[in-house]
């Protein structure tokens, strides 16, 4: 999580993260060494104005000699910026959340650095840097989740986290370095190629995830049906009670004594039921959506490139098809809407 202008009346917005190439390669390593087990390291910067700059990052060392150590190892982490791993982008945590709301009380403007190992393989950089909106901390500081509060603030799960755009530099002479690595051979289809990777262990762990969100998400549910069958129950109890109490007061008024209060503090049956949060269920469907986005994504980026290898073969069967003279061939083709 990273730190911006201290003078937070004055400070413009946030608009991107300039991450030095230097860093981004050690996030990766670290990331990638540790993987799937997710770890977390300190980042080094300055803020600029609307630009947040990472030149340099290290791991977060990991003490385990007392609690002593690691109380002073939390505490010097929520002194310095931060980045995070994750795996198939399952981030949107209430510890994260709690992380950040931790990070506010040092740092008033704040951005943690995500990145997925998994996708790696896959020929992504998933790198993401992401902040709470000001709506959510609002709503998180209140402690107030319920579905009339967020009713009344408009308040949806989609408006949780804020994306801020990543850039990634490099210096004048580390540029020029790469310029002068690079080859004069042109890239051919056959390098492409062997870049490709099967995508089906990463379908598959998103489907894993998917449906554990989805049962995730079905026990919420059953959280909240729990909640409106007891105060369906309640409220006919009350409902019951204030008849009884207003015939009861009736028989009073008639002998000439005085009626009692309608109300009894004291009942149980009037004692409130606490509505569960919200905020887990919010997280949830953040992931489902971002485990969707990721199958669709990817299964539309296999059908295009499916549909691109179809498509050479057939121009190559074609040219054969012409150069030999088969005018069966060369008919049938066409028809299959493979022509041009």
């Amino acid at each position: 999580m990273a730190a911006i202008s201290k003078d937070e009346a004055v400070a413009p917005p946030l608009r991107v993260v300039q991450i030095e190439g230097l860093a981004v390669l050690k996030i990766i390593k670290h990331c990638k060494e540790f993987a799937p087990t997710l770890v977390t390291g300190q980042l080094l910067g300055l803020d600029v104005g609307s630009v947040l700059e990472i030149t340099n990052c290290f791991p977060f060392p990991v003490r385990d000699e007392d609690e002593e150590v690691e109380a002073d190892g939390a505490n010097y982490q929520l002194e310095m910026m931060r980045y995070q791993s994750t795996v198939l982008g399952s981030y949107q945590t209430v510890e994260l959340i709690e992380t950040f709301m931790n990070y506010q009380e040092n740092i008033k403007r704040c951005v943690c650095i995500i990145y997925d190992p998994s996708k790696a393989d896959l020929g992504v950089l998933a790198l993401k840097a992401l902040k709470l909106s000001d709506s959510f901390m609002e709503l998180y500081r209140g402690g107030n989740f319920t579905g009339e509060k967020l009713r009344e603030r408009n308040f949806s799960w989609m408006d949780i986290f804020e994306e801020i755009p990543i850039k990634v530099s490099n210096s004048a002479l580390v540029s020029a370095f790469m310029t002068e690595l690079e080859t004069d051979t042109p890239v051919s289809q056959g390098d492409y190629d062997r870049l490709h990777s099967s995508t089906t262990p990463f379908l598959e762990n998103n489907m894993e995830f998917l449906i554990k969100c989805m049962d995730d998400l079905s026990m919420e549910q059953q959280k909240f049906q729990y909640y409106y069958r007891n105060l369906s129950r309640q409220q006919a109890q009350q409902q019951a009670w204030l008849q009884k109490r207003r015939t009861e007061n009736m028989a009073r008024k008639s002998a000439g004594e005085e009626p009692l209060p309608e109300e009894d503090p004291s009942n149980p049956i009037f004692k409130p039921i606490p509505e569960p949060s919200r905020l887990e269920s919010f997280l949830i469907t953040n992931q489902v959506s971002n485990f969707c986005g990721q199958i669709n994504g990817y299964v539309l980026l296999l059908t295009l490139y499916n549909h691109s290898k179809l498509r050479k073969r057939l121009k190559t069967s074609q040219h054969i098809a012409m150069q030999s003279g088969w005018p069966e061939l060369q008919q049938a083709l066409p028809h299959q809407g493979f022509a041009r």
